[in-house]
């Protein structure tokens, strides 16, 4: 019997539903980690038989309940259960309005910090039904792929973490399987997601990065197109070509299409993939230069989130399209001056090599404007050091040009845990910070201290055109990739929420802020046809 070695609460309710049930005891048991496991509900009545040396029941009941009475959280507070064998862990009663209700960064940094250690061990998380999706999804931030510690490659011991789901709550009734594999789908997306971002640009260069992209396509039966190297600049991608043409591995765009029937729409998902940021001749410092592995943070959120959603059915088209890329320093690399023509048509001088992420993604939704024919394009990066001065270290800045969709992204990512938070869009303002004398357009802004990162987004937007009819929704993830040195795994839950109305699985249809709620299934399948899921 695999014992409980953490057990993750939110007071009032959770304490509450807790205190008035025997001890927990792990119910299942999986030897992939972190697995998810069935949820433990009432009628269940798990033994208790305690962590350590079998005890008397009563005995193990009162230690039970003394250590539900000393939890305080503020925000969040543990107490260790027999000499540290289990963890009790309190979450935030009350969270702000710009917060998920799941307190899912709490969650994260409970189980990394008060997790038990040990071979085989047992989470069990106690929420509402509405936070299941989220809280997977935290708890799986916190068990990284990558590692290359010499002692993890001698431990011969396959460690094995369990989830279980305690539902409190009005709907606290069993989960369903399709769900459970929905949950482990996002996780993997999630893991999947974090490991690329781990790992370092010796391992994770633009040929390995196109590898990944294959492997997720030979699960999901797809075949990615590939564009690579001079085919980039014959084609007229300058930005892309322009950025990676010094690096050893040369640049690509790298595109997986999901395209069933009876679709409505196309969407474009475009992932700034910088496998590393030197700057270019703009080069960074010995301080700010370490960290640019996770530059590609974006495309592998894409990737992740791409493998995730396809694998649980979705009714539309849906293109992700890698922009990947090396900056680097060498002979042929860009010089400040330079003029490059992108993919849009449109002329750019170069006065940074720096702001560089801009210019692969101009033509990766210049590629899904002009090629894919897209009704939606969102593209996410790692694109300005600003977006974590302007929306801090926890939440994504969000800027578009549909108020519906800026809403809709602020309330998927309270759903999900990966928070988003509006930047201004105002083009009409903003944008002449770009004015060249010699080209349309020059890449970095002329000043810093003017909302840098709206208009880094807003130079994306230009190669589209501010009068796309379109939905363009950009998200800069620059601070939320990571966690100190670990990443996130970010974009992956915001991506499966947002476009869960579109999605055959219920759960994610739940946690979507889009899509037609309120329609009975016959109203449903008449109007499927007719009208658009998501706009």
């Amino acid at each position: 019997m695999t014992c409980i070695s953490m057990i993750t609460v939110k007071p009032p309710v959770c304490l509450r539903a807790l205190r008035h049930r025997a001890p927990p005891g792990a119910r299942s048991h999986t030897e992939d980690a972190p697995a998810l496991a069935r949820p433990l509900r009432e009628g269940g009545g798990p033994n208790w038989a305690g962590p350590g040396p079998r005890g008397r029941e009563g005995r193990a009941g009162s230690t039970w309940q003394s250590a539900l009475s000393t939890l305080n959280p503020n925000p969040t507070d543990s107490c260790p259960l027999y000499l540290n064998y289990a963890t009790v862990a309190a979450l935030p009663s009350r969270v702000s309005r710009h917060n998920s209700p799941s307190a899912a960064q709490f969650i994260t940094r409970l189980v990394r910090n008060c997790l038990p250690g040990g071979a085989s061990r047992c989470i069990l998380m106690v929420c509402e039904r509405s936070e299941v999706f989220a809280s997977a999804c935290a708890l799986a931030r916190a068990f990284p792929l990558f590692t290359h510690r010499s002692s993890a490659s001698r431990r011969t011991e396959k460690k094995t973490v369990t989830v279980e789901f305690f539902l409190v709550g009005q709907n606290n009734g069993p989960i369903e399987v399709a769900t459970l594999k929905c949950l482990a789908s996002a996780t993997e997306g999630v893991r999947l997601a974090a490991r690329i971002v781990d790992t370092p640009c010796n391992e994770m260069n633009t040929d390995n990065f196109l590898e990944e992209i294959k492997k997720v396509g030979k699960d999901l039966g797809i075949t990615p197109t590939i564009i690579r190297d001079e085919e980039l600049k014959e084609k007229g991608f300058g930005g892309i070509y322009g950025v990676g043409k010094a690096a050893l591995h040369p640049p690509a765009l790298a595109v997986l299409s999901h395209t069933p029937d009876g679709a409505t729409q196309t969407i474009a998902w475009v992932g700034k993939g910088i496998v590393y940021d030197t700057g270019g001749l703009s080069i960074k410092g010995k301080t700010t230069m370490p960290g640019m592995k996770r530059d590609c943070g974006g495309a592998a959120a894409i990737l992740g989130a791409f493998k995730a959603t396809v694998k649980q059915g979705f009714k539309d088209n849906l293109h992700a399209v890698f922009c990947l890329a090396e900056n680097a320093v060498g002979p042929r690399a860009t010089r400040p001056d330079d003029i490059h023509v992108l993919y849009s048509g449109k002329t750019v001088e170069i006065n940074n090599t720096d702001a560089e992420g801009r210019l692969i993604l101009a033509d990766g939704v210049a590629y899904a404007c002009k090629d894919l024919g897209a009704d939606i394009i969102l593209d996410m990066a790692t694109l300005t050091g600003a977006q974590g001065i302007a929306t801090g270290k926890y939440h994504a800045a969000v800027l578009t040009n549909n108020e519906e969709w800026e809403k809709a992204c602020v309330k998927a990512g309270r759903n999900c845990g990966d928070l988003v938070h509006p930047l201004v869009y105002c083009p009409e303002l903003h944008f002449s910070e770009f004015t060249s004398a010699v080209a349309d357009m020059k890449n970095s802004v002329a000043d810093r201290d003017n909302t840098p990162s709206s208009c880094a987004g807003l130079f994306i937007a230009s190669h589209i055109g501010f009068d796309w009819p379109g939905v363009w929704v950009h998200v800069d993830i620059a601070a939320p990739v990571h966690a100190g040195e670990r990443a996130t795994g970010y974009g992956v839950a915001l991506l499966l929420s947002l476009f869960g109305g579109a999605s055959e699985d219920p759960l994610l249809n739940m946690v979507s802020p889009l899509g037609c709620d309120g329609d009975s299934p016959a109203e449903d399948m008449e109007r499927d046809s007719k009208r658009r899921r998501l706009v």
